[in-house]
Parts: structure tokens; C-alpha cells; sequence
């Protein structure tokens, strides 16, 4: 997503430019009438054809830029609130640009889905035109700022809050110091793919992968085992069987909350627990564990290199996840979201050693 309203100012201004620059087939454009084309009526251009005939083109018959590139946010977060929220504006503002559009494109551009809202086929050939428009605006903006980087706007991402912190964060502080116009919004949210728009451009997901309109891009698997404190096992004892676990305390995530049925106590098979402390946080669990509150199971890359931490039954139980990134088609031709997708993929890369651990 681009940052709209200065593009969208200078649109208005330089309307002739991309004219040229969107629609190249038809060569150099000479212009008959002029005036300031947002106020104006008599705004028209001479289109040069192959045959050496000239036709009028009135802009007033083209669809507001402003509107294509809403509605591009709306294919790309799937929400009008999320959308609302990146652009700054309202709810209600949102919905009436998009309803304007549809009246000047002659049909409706979005359909609501029981997961949120879609695009229609006319919808999906307006969004490739905002994207053509994106583009142009992106690239016009970085040559008036004699900027040649490309990544600019905001990137919206969902993360599990352990992997998010561990490598999603310092491989999009890493892509923001090389594009300091970028700017990132990070949600920590622990779940498989969302079946409903999220109003994210990017979600990282843990687990098996559910039937989704989302594409996926496989990053990397994760284990999960037991842990606990020296202090705690030199108290309570150390484990020697799986059955041996109904006699400890046990860190986990609160399984009533829980979206990944995977990562919690109740389908690990083990048995259930003298006592428990449950946390939505995997960083509670961690610390829970580290002050002797029981034995935890967590993410291997979690307490990596960390003192403190002792396997429990390393030999006997472990959790293998897959980690995955999820977006939409839409979402993917952003040369932001790629570049973050990219920058996540040379993060798990370099510190295979961690996630293997």
C-alpha cells in the first residue's frame, strides 16, 4: 500500500502524465483543451492512431484513481475497517468511495463473502488497473525525491508473538533500515490460516494448512518440546517416562483459547498434570518456567543458547510444526509484501541452527 494523499494530489496535477505513462500503445498525446481537470469540463486530449485519425478522450469518463487505489486496499486487507485504519480515514468514507466507483464502472467491484469481502470480475480488472496506477505514482514520487527505492507505504503483518519476536521482527527491522520509507504495522495473532479476510496484507501460521483461497509459502519447521528449571527438577524430580508427567506441574497455552490445537497439552497425549499454568503469551510460559512454576512446553528456538532451561524426556517426546506464509493474490503483487516475505524466508535461513535446535 502506497501512502495516497500526496500521490493522489499530484495525480490531480499531472493527470496528463500518466495518461502517457499508463497507456503507451497509443503513443505521444498532444493536447487540445486544458484546463485544471478537477474542476474543469472541457478537460479532452488528442490521441495520435495508426491511421492518422484523432479521437477525443474526455477524463471525465474515467474512473476517480483515488477510488481504484481504495479499492486495491480493500482487495489486499479484505476489511473497510482495516482499510479505514491504513489510510486514515473512515469506515463510512471507504464504503462511499467504493460505491461511487461502482457507479462509474457500471457494476459492483466487491461481493460480500461469508469470510469478508471479494472481488467481483469486474473488480479484479479495476484492481490490476490500480496496480498499474500504484506503480507509475510510486515510481513518479521517488523520482521527484531523486529516490530510486522502490518500497515505500505500509505493510500490515500477523504473527504467532514467539516466531514474530525471534524472526519476523528482526527481519523486517532489517528490511526497514535498507527502506527507510517503509513502514510496518506487526499483530500477534497464534492460529492456522483465517478462513475471513483479516485485514492484514501477510499472515504467518502455524500448523497444517486448511482449504483457503490465501496462497501459502512454506518458511520453515519448529519444534516444541518439555523444559523446565534446574531448580524446579531438583524439587520436584526429574521425569524418567511420559507417565511420569501426571505428578509435575505443566506450562502451556489456555487450551479454551487456543487455535492451534497442536501447540497445547491436550493433543500431546500426555497425561494430565498435578497443576497447571496456562498463559495466552508464550513469553509468560517462558518466564513461567524459568521461575520454577513447572515443566513447559515450548518452542525449541525459544530458549535456544539460554541457561536455565533443561530438556525433559528429549529422547521420548517432541513436536515437529510447520511455519507458513499466507496472502492473497492481490497482496502478493506488492513489491512491499514480497520484500517482506523475502526478508522472512533470509532470516529463518541464516538461523536454521535455532529452529532445529
Amino acid at each position: 500500500m502506497q501512502p495516497f494523499a500526496s500521490s493522489f494530489a499530484l495525480f490531480q496535477r499531472e493527470r496528463t502524465l500518466f495518461i502517457t505513462t499508463l497507456t503507451p500503445c497509443y503513443g505521444a498525446i498532444k493536447i487540445k483543451k486544458y484546463r485544471d481537470p478537477v474542476h474543469s469540463c472541457t478537460n479532452t486530449l488528442m490521441y495520435p492512431l495508426a491511421e492518422g485519425r484523432r479521437v477525443m478522450v474526455d477524463f471525465k469518463r474515467f474512473p476517480s484513481p483515488d477510488d481504484l487505489l481504495i479499492l486495491l486496499t480493500v482487495a489486499r486487507l479484505g476489511r473497510f475497517t482495516a482499510v479505514a485504519e491504513a489510510l486514515e480515514t473512515t469506515h463510512t468514507t471507504i464504503s462511499r468511495r467504493i460505491l461511487a466507483l461502482d457507479k462509474r464502472l457500471g457494476g459492483r467491484t466487491l461481493e460480500r463473502s461469508p469470510h469478508g469481502w471479494e472481488l467481483t470480475e469486474l473488480g479484479n480488472q479495476a484492481v490490476r488497473a490500480a496496480e498499474i496506477i500504484e506503480t507509475s505514482l510510486g515510481a513518479l514520487t521517488s523520482t521527484l525525491a531523486h529516490d530510486a527505492d522502490p518500497l515505500f507505504g505500509l505493510v500490515r503483518i500477523s504473527t504467532p508473538d514467539g516466531f514474530g519476536a525471534a524472526f519476523v521482527t528482526p527481519a523486517l527491522v532489517k528490511l526497514q533500515q535498507k527502506h527507510p520509507k517503509l513502514n510496518v504495522e506487526m499483530l500477534s495473532a497464534t492460529r492456522k490460516i483465517n478462513q475471513n479476510r483479516s485485514g492484514v496484507d501477510l499472515e504467518v501460521v502455524v500448523g497444517p494448512i486448511d482449504s483457503s483461497r490465501a496462497q501459502t509459502i512454506f518458511l520453515t519447521n519448529y519444534f516444541i518440546r518439555l523444559y523446565a528449571s534446574p531448580e524446579y527438577l531438583a524439587t520436584k524430580g526429574t521425569p524418567q517416562t511420559i507417565d511420569d508427567i501426571k505428578d509435575h506441574n505443566f506450562v502451556s497455552y489456555v487450551e479454551s483459547s487456543l487455535q492451534v490445537a497442536e501447540l497445547g497439552h491436550r493433543s500431546s497425549q500426555l497425561p494430565n498434570p498435578a497443576a497447571i499454568f496456562q498463559s495466552t503469551s508464550i513469553f509468560a510460559q517462558v518466564e513461567a518456567v524459568r521461575r520454577h512454576s513447572g515443566i513447559g512446553l515450548l518452542p525449541s528456538f525459544m530458549v535456544w543458547g539460554q541457561p536455565g532451561f533443561v530438556p525433559v524426556l528429549p529422547d521420548s517426546f517432541h513436536r515437529e510444526l510447520p511455519i507458513w506464509a499466507a496472502a492473497r493474490a492481490e497482496s502478493l503483487r506488492s513489491m512491499a509484501v514480497k520484500a517482506a516475505i523475502e526478508a522472512i524466508q533470509q532470516e529463518v535461513s541464516e538461523r536454521r541452527n535455532e529452529l532445529a535446535a
